[in-house]
């Protein structure tokens, strides 16, 4: 996948910020905001599939849109990263 600078520049920051911060094995916590579409959201379940990933999800009082977290124990801050960059593909989703 091609990213522009700014975001490759982001996942410098955050990979240097995690091996800094964090010992590894660590649980990590994503956070998603994404359109209610019950199929975007079951791609984000899919990436996570046989992680052992804790998985709630809420919808906004309009329905419009689901936050989606996943609590899941990730191996190093790459592999956090390679998660960010499997869902970035889903349409209309929104890292926090």
């Amino acid at each position: 996948m091609m990213m522009d600078k700014k975001t490759e520049d982001f996942y410098v920051r955050l990979k240097e910020e995690l091996s800094n911060s964090t010992l590894w094995p660590s649980e990590y916590l994503y956070k998603f905001i994404m359109p209610s579409d019950a199929k975007s959201i079951a791609k984000v379940e899919a990436v996570f599939n046989n992680m052992g990933a804790v998985i709630t999800t809420q919808q906004s009082k309009t329905g419009k849109f689901t936050s989606v977290s996943v609590s899941v124990t990730m191996q190093n801050p790459q592999k956090v990263i390679d998660k960010y960059i499997e869902v970035s593909d889903i349409e209309g989703i929104i890292s926090l």
